[in-house]
């Protein structure tokens, strides 16, 4: 992330970012495989009390996988987040995160953010990912939901799996997360999308409506989240590599969203 980097610096950001891959390589097996039993009991046995217990099984497996990515993350090096807006949450309520997106490091700074501060985070995914191996079996467990995200008769379908998907989140405490520009944002995106705003492209609205609309009385709190990376947008190798560092990720809680 930093220019002007010396010969051994670049040497020991490759170092870290192997341990830190080989982790994360390490930590995505050992928890998915540990999640299969309760995926089949899921699968096989449909039942609301079956679901309860599993759920939540699958969630607590969820957030050790997501602890053990937050402690190589900080031994990888990313130093000097500053955090803000995160004070009075609690982990048995629901809430709605909408935030900016430039990244696929994004996904894990909000993880690491809010482990412990609010219910695990849950987002939309492109329909593709679900055959990803061994990791799309979680997410499709843990109720991810699955978009096609073609148009047409493709976007009815698509609100109704987000419809289906925030059914089962009334029965365990969740936060749903949605980038609403749908997208990574990048320069060439704004252009063409000749975007008003300076930092955003246009926000598209559905998949959070939709969210709004299912919780209903469930959803207590929208957290307002903007993440800002001073050094610009990094890539995966970056947080890796422990280069991810004065970073500024802040979040602005507002009760009571409207139905």
């Amino acid at each position: 992330m930093k220019p002007a980097e010396s010969f051994v610096q670049r040497m020991a950001a490759a170092a870290r970012g192997s341990f830190a891959a080989l982790a994360l390589a390490a930590n995505v097996l050992f928890f998915c495989v540990l999640m299969v039993p309760f995926a089949l009991a899921k699968l096989l046995l449909p039942f609301r009390p079956v679901r309860h217990v599993t759920d939540r099984a699958l969630n607590r497996i969820a957030m050790s996988w997501i602890g053990v990515n937050n402690g190589w993350i900080a031994l990888a090096g990313n130093q000097g987040w500053q955090i803000g807006g995160v004070e009075g949450l609690r982990r048995d309520d629901w809430y709605i995160v909408a935030a900016n997106h430039q990244s696929w490091v994004d996904i894990l700074v909000l993880q690491k953010v809010f482990a412990g501060r609010v219910p695990m985070l849950k987002f939309f995914l492109k329909r593709q990912l679900i055959y990803v191996p061994i990791i799309g079996l979680a997410w499709w467990a843990l109720d991810f939901p699955f978009m096609q995200r073609k148009g047409g008769m493709s976007s009815a379908r698509d609100l109704e799996r987000a419809r289906q998907a925030c059914e089962k989140f009334r029965l365990v405490p969740t936060s749903v997360i949605n980038f609403l520009e749908g997208t990574r944002f990048d320069r060439h995106k704004h252009d063409v999308q000749r975007s008003p705003y300076r930092h955003l492209l246009k926000p598209r609205s559905g998949g959070i409506a939709m969210a709004l609309a299912t919780l209903g009385e469930h959803c207590h709190r929208l957290l307002d989240v903007t993440i800002v990376y001073p050094h610009g947008a990094p890539k995966f190798w970056h947080l890796l590599s422990g280069r991810v560092d004065d970073r500024s990720c802040a979040s602005r809680s507002a009760k009571s969203p409207p139905n």
